[in-house]
């Protein structure tokens, strides 16, 4: 059968690879080589890390533009639309295009299988190549060495953060994690490291293959300067910016990682008003996201592991509600839940638990509640879906209540829709 439009392909690519993930470059570099892929722009950043790589790769992206660079940007996952994966300039790339790229890989692979994260990396590198990028923005997809963004050889590699999550497939722990995570630093390239405590395990392979680590408390700072304003700066640079519209606490290390990276990059200087306009404009999906919805303030947020956990917990602190706080909460079946729960210990909360339909990491209602047992958000409301309990968590909020959804990238997606269709 013929396959003709973007959705036909997307249920076709999930089907070429019996496992959701299979880890190693081996296949993904063999089909590269029958497609002839060359580098996909004249400058290449790979990001990586447990939590903030869409915001620094959106951070990075924007303050490339800003500065009149032509900039592609690959990213996963998406929440409403697969085009959101893949930008050029800012903008998703169209249907036709990513057939086109998809119909290419298709052609190249023979019988080699290709999980969906290879099959659309594949496609938005060969996409890439063809369109002239001063710069290509690759957000690793799973851990870092084995990832298929790894194919690529960066200019400079970014690690946003290192923390417990994917244990399945990376390592229990964060030195084990960080092994794996580090396998994007090239030898004698500039690596950023976005927190102040990178495992040493990082640490010992950017020194064993002579990356030039970048380290924030250490190479680079940033620091508030008032409500509106902070201060990045390294020895003998400094650039006042305004507070970015991302606005998670871990948001300003986020565009400091992104700065030093731009800087440390080969060729052109970028002037310094486009890191400022670059800041102020980039925006994400998801991150803290508000949707207006009368007098109740609505926020969606992506934030699925422990650490992302911990980082909303502090927003919400830092930002108290005027009046109560209600929480849908939907998450995968492989997530560590109670650690991601037990973040928000002592703040009132009145938690909805929903059931997610996620393929073979689904996970209902009942079940989650059953992990929670012993904890406040245990004993909460439990609903099938996102949308119903949505629904609930609206219905039960008065004016100058806050309704916040999180715990998966489904969870969110699944709020969207029913916000946007008016439920």
């Amino acid at each position: 059968m013929a396959l003709t439009d973007l959705p036909q392909w997307l249920a076709y690519i999930e089907r070429q690879h019996p496992k959701s993930i299979d880890m190693g470059l081996e296949r993904v570099r063999d089909v590269a080589a029958r497609m002839a892929l060359g580098r996909p722009a004249a400058r290449v950043v790979t990001v990586g890390g447990t939590n903030g790589k869409g915001s620094t790769v959106a951070f990075i992206e924007a303050i490339a533009r800003a500065a009149g660079w032509k900039v592609g940007a690959y990213t996963s996952p998406h929440l409403l639309r697969y085009n959101e994966r893949v930008r050029l300039d800012g903008m998703e790339v169209d249907d036709a295009s990513l057939v086109e790229a998809f119909e290419a890989v298709e052609a190249a692979r023979a019988d080699t299988p290709l999980t969906y994260f290879e099959f659309g990396t594949l496609a938005a590198l060969w996409l890439f190549e063809r369109v002239g990028l001063e710069l290509a923005v690759l957000e690793v997809g799973l851990g870092g060495r084995l990832d298929a963004v790894n194919l690529v050889d960066p200019d400079v590699a970014v690690i946003t953060t290192v923390d417990i999550d994917h244990t399945d497939w990376l390592g229990a722990d964060r030195e084990a994690i960080g092994a794996e995570k580090a396998g994007i630093a090239r030898a004698w390239k500039p690596l950023v490291l976005g927190e102040v405590d990178s495992p040493s395990s990082v640490l010992r392979h950017a020194y064993a293959i002579g990356a030039n680590a970048l380290r924030l408390g250490s190479d680079f700072f940033h620091e508030p300067i008032d409500g509106s304003h902070w201060r990045w700066r390294e020895v003998g640079a400094e650039l006042v910016l305004p507070m970015p519209v991302l606005s998670a606490p871990a948001q300003r290390a986020n565009a400091a990682s992104a700065i030093v990276a731009l800087r440390a990059l080969p060729g052109d200087a970028i002037p310094d008003e486009a890191f400022a306009q670059g800041v102020a404009q980039a925006t994400l999906p998801g991150r803290l996201q508000r949707v207006p919805h009368g007098e109740v303030d609505v926020v969606l947020d992506v934030g699925h592991n422990p650490q992302a956990a911990r980082e909303l917990a502090a927003w919400l602190q830092a930002h108290p509600a005027a009046g109560e706080t209600h929480v849908v909460f939907a998450a995968l079946a492989d997530k560590d839940v109670t650690s991601v729960v037990d973040a928000f210990a002592g703040t009132p909360l009145h938690w909805h638990l929903a059931g997610l339909d996620a393929g073979p990491r689904s996970q209902s209602a009942d079940r989650l509640a059953a992990r929670l047992e012993g904890a406040v958000a245990g004993r909460a409301l439990r609903h099938p879906r996102v949308e119903d309990a949505l629904a609930a968590a609206l219905a039960g909020a008065r004016a100058g209540d806050r309704v916040l959804v999180f715990g998966s990238f489904h969870t969110v997606a699944e709020a969207l829709r029913a916000l946007h269709s008016g439920r």
